[in-house]
């Protein structure tokens, strides 16, 4: 993946409404959830929502596809692949400490506190 692609991916996801946002499509699977169900559960406006799906889909992080009258929204699985595997194989360099930290059982084991 080109690393300008990467940046854009990361520049979308760092705004709090938009990792709100993939957070909330990644539960919903690939039926993914209709733009107007996505904006009562944030509490935004149709055209702030809009902004916000916009940039997320022209980062390569989801999709859009129409379905009657709805535009129904989903997680580019895919995209979001590519941006991990770059940071932790391109940047990283499968560093084995870093590559931890993504295994399952890691994220359930509680935060480690300081001093221990």
């Amino acid at each position: 993946m080109e690393q300008s692609r990467v940046l854009a991916a990361l520049s979308a996801l760092a705004n709090e409404t938009r990792l709100e946002l993939v957070r909330r499509l990644i539960q919903q699977g690939p039926e993914g959830m209709a733009a107007g169900d996505i904006a009562r559960d944030l509490d935004v406006s149709a055209s702030r929502l809009s902004f916000h799906l916009s940039q997320l889909e022209q980062a390569g992080l989801i999709t859009g596809r129409k379905a009657s009258r709805n535009v129904f929204y989903s997680v580019d699985a895919v995209g979001i692949g590519r941006v991990i595997g770059y940071l932790l194989n391109d940047c990283c360099r499968s560093h084995p400490e870093v590559c931890a930290c993504c295994t399952p059982r890691h994220a359930a084991s509680p935060p480690e506190q300081d001093g221990e």
